[in-house]
């Protein structure tokens, strides 16, 4: 599972953690303006990162090393 973690969860949560520090800084949507508003692509993207997110959120909470 690491490398899952490594080369795949975390680049995509850094790129959404990055996006929405554009969006809360600047008011700068980087996948919307790479893919336009509100199109099949920026959902699709918005998507993937999101589910990223979690799956290597719940990765995190399973594989946490015991005291």
């Amino acid at each position: 599972m690491r490398g899952l973690t490594d080369y795949v969860l975390a680049p995509l949560t850094f790129i959404g953690a990055i996006n929405w520090g554009l969006v809360g800084i600047f008011g700068f949507n980087l996948v919307a303006w790479l893919f336009g508003p509100a199109t099949m692509v920026s959902n699709i993207i918005y998507a993937i990162i999101g589910i990223a997110a979690v799956v290597w959120l719940i990765l995190m909470f399973i594989d946490r090393p015991t005291r």
